[in-house]
């Protein structure tokens, strides 16, 4: 183990405390709130000198146990992440547009390809990277017209998602002078003539609230009418889409992280059609000439396909074409005269093909290996698909699927010869937990590594939201397992891995079987002789930093190191910030007595104990996520370094950027940095 005697910056606890249903609760670091005060700047400054000088530290026991330095490890990030990767795509006609990071690029562009000719180069339409210097400007989303001669795209800067609208001319390469602000994660539905657009955006200056609204082309934004918004649901979030004739706009609404409901406006009479309001379900929808496709959990946890004709779209005119299975059902797409089915199995996908007519299952569209789809499109003149695909040992890349010459890739193409990968052993394997719950892992090494008590190990889950653990591509788990480590991703409950029964096993009040899902794999790690205690260390990000969070405060025996990125970890306070009241549907919300009482059982900030062993500890964050407020990592590591009696041997570490965010749209520069500190300080905590 490392040792650590780097001075803590002084943090002053304070006596600050609230009444909660008649539970007193102490906040000692509440000043760690304010991250704009000049005392909270320099304590992160002092904190952020304190860890780098910490993960830069080149140790001889480091080196001699196979494992890499800080500086090391950076360098061969960087070469793995020379892979090209696409993000996603969207298809209209012969038009691809991509949105792909080029070999050795920075930032994600949107491109051009052509759909049908795979030695056509692409186009760069939009380039993020070459605006900014530092790579903190990103494309966060994008929608090409129908004719696919124009694209509405955002962008947004330092890793905040608060992005603005753009609109492109393809055919000309210039700038539309519509520009609306405020349209985070937004989605927009063209019309076929290309006049205008549906889109979604938010209020000035109000994180809730979101609203569909239509802007024509050219005129005005002040001028755009709402046409759907419910301030009774602040929190709700609409999503549009529109049918190919335009006559039908689709408004999705999430209501809460297992409930969609989902309205039909007929734009030719103005009238509105419920399509699904009031139950607790999850749906996708697409749309196929006068039906409308549906992948719903209604009467199915593990999700079906029925059909709805447009003009009467409720439920007792629902025509079942795929029933519940075994697998989970993602979502549904119309294909021609077939439909294209999203399935998860064991934490791994596969594209079925089904009769439009309820004939039955024309089986998958090939043996895609141990993948996830991270993004399926459908052009319907001639019907081909265009799928994102990723696996533990290939970048994400797309792929044309068409009945006649089946899967092909369909670039990005490398223009030289990329760091070559090393060869991984993925297997998938099952532990219990607590209760007898068969939970899945899988387990990742490199091909010629039989994992022992002296290996090395990194645990990693997630366990909310609905989000499954699937198979990924992640330079951290390539580099680490190279260098001769064990990385285990387990399933365990709030994920979907085994359906909607799945989610709810693991949220709200039973939250707790999530995290001794994750304690009891780690146990299983240890006891099957795969690791041993001072050689494992597990990590989580955003709800999986909450998750680590409580293994850490509940099981402080659980391994030697913790990893702690961008958390969620004062469970009392989390709603007052930011976008957190979204999440009190998964959580709990602490203003109503009971779901106080979940929240306040394992709130990881609250059950720090004085003088207890704690596991080492770093702590990632971004001064511009806007989704967690970094305040929950800063009062956290205060609260460590306080509470924590082992710290020169396992330090507790505080590392927030700055120009970041939650993640996504990060520039590879930054990612770089962010996995070689995480990766140099399991090498010193476990080497």
């Amino acid at each position: 183990m490392a040792n650590n005697s780097l001075p803590v910056p002084p943090t002053p606890r304070q006596a600050e405390q609230d009444l909660y249903h008649g539970v007193l609760v102490s906040d000692p670091y509440r000043w760690l709130e304010d991250g704009e005060s000049a005392v909270t700047v320099q304590w992160v400054a002092d904190q952020n000198a304190r860890t780098r000088q910490a993960l830069d530290a080149r140790l001889d026991h480091v080196h001699t146990s196979g494992l890499l330095d800080r500086g090391q490890w950076h360098e061969r990030l960087v070469a793995l992440m020379r892979h090209p990767v696409v993000l996603q795509a969207k298809v209209r006609h012969d038009r691809l547009f991509v949105a792909e990071r080029a070999e050795s690029a920075d930032q994600f562009a949107l491109t051009l390809r052509s759909a049908s000719d795979p030695s056509s180069p692409p186009v760069v339409l939009v380039d993020p990277g070459a605006a900014a210097p530092d790579g903190a400007l990103s494309l966060d989303w994008f929608f090409p017209s129908s004719d696919g001669r124009l694209v509405a795209y955002g962008l947004s800067e330092g890793g905040t998602e608060n992005s603005t609208l753009a609109v492109l001319d393809i055919e000309t390469g210039e700038h539309l002078v519509d520009r609306i602000p405020d349209t985070r994660a937004a989605t927009v539905g063209w019309l076929p003539d290309s006049s205008g657009f549906y889109y979604t955006s938010y209020p000035v200056d109000d994180q809730y609230n979101r609203r569909v609204l239509f802007h024509c082309i050219g005129t005005p934004i002040d001028d755009d009418p709402i046409v759907w918004s419910d301030p009774e649901a602040p929190q709700s979030w609409p999503d549009v889409q529109i049918s190919g004739d335009g006559r039908f706009l689709l408004v999705e609404v999430l209501v809460g992280w297992g409930h969609h409901d989902a309205f039909l406006l007929d734009r030719n009479d103005g009238s509105w059609s419920t399509v699904i309001a009031g139950i607790e379900a999850t749906s996708s929808f697409d749309f196929m000439g006068d039906q409308l496709i549906i992948a719903t959990t209604v009467g199915a946890p593990n999700g079906r396909v029925v059909t709805a004709p447009l003009e009467e779209p409720w439920a007792e005119n629902w025509r079942a074409v795929v029933p519940e299975g075994d697998g989970v059902i993602a979502s549904a797409h119309a294909f021609g005269a077939e439909i294209l089915v999203v399935v998860t199995e064991r934490a791994v996908d596969r594209i079925e093909r089904w009769q439009t007519d309820g004939g039955g299952s024309q089986g998958v569209i090939a043996d895609l290996g141990v993948v996830s789809i991270n993004g399926l499109v459908v052009d319907q003149n001639p019907p081909a698909a265009f799928v994102t695909i990723v696996g533990f040992d290939s970048p994400s890349a797309l792929y044309r699927y068409d009945t006649i010459a089946g899967v092909r890739q369909w670039g990005p193409d490398s223009q030289s010869d990329p760091d070559p990968m090393p060869s991984l052993s993925v297997t998938q394997t099952s532990y219990q937990s607590h209760d007898g719950t068969e939970i899945g892992m899988f387990l990742i090494h490199r091909g010629d590594v039989v994992p022992g008590p002296a290996t090395p190990t990194i645990l990693n889950a997630y366990g909310g939201f609905a989000i499954s653990e699937t198979p990924i591509w992640s330079p951290l788990i390539v580099a680490w397992c190279e260098q001769g480590g064990l990385y285990a991703i387990a399933g365990i409950r709030g994920g979907s891995e085994n359906g909607e029964a799945w989610h709810h096993a693991g949220r709200r009040g039973s939250k707790q079987n999530v995290f001794d899902d994750f304690h009891a794999g780690a146990d299983w790690l240890v006891s099957k002789g795969l690791t041993s205690r001072e050689r494992l260390a597990i990590s989580g990000g955003s709800n999986g930093g909450l998750l680590v969070g409580v293994a850490l405060t509940q099981r402080p025996d659980l391994c030697a190191a913790v990893w702690c990125a961008v958390p969620l970890l004062d469970m009392i306070r989390f709603p007052h910030f930011l976008i957190a009241r979204l999440w009190t549907d998964e959580y709990g919300d602490p203003d109503l007595d009971e779901e106080f009482g979940w929240l306040w059982a394992y709130s990881p900030y609250h059950h720090v104990v004085s003088g207890r062993d704690y596991p080492a500890v770093l702590l990632t964050t971004a001064e511009g996520d806007t989704r967690v407020d970094p305040l929950h990592a800063r009062k956290m590591a205060a609260q460590l370094q306080w509470a924590s009696d082992s710290q020169d041997t396992r330090p507790i570490l505080l590392l927030q950027e700055g120009r970041a965010g939650h993640g996504v749209g990060k520039p590879v520069s930054k990612r770089a940095d962010e996995y070689a500190h995480a990766l140099a300080f399991f090498s010193q905590q476990l080497a």
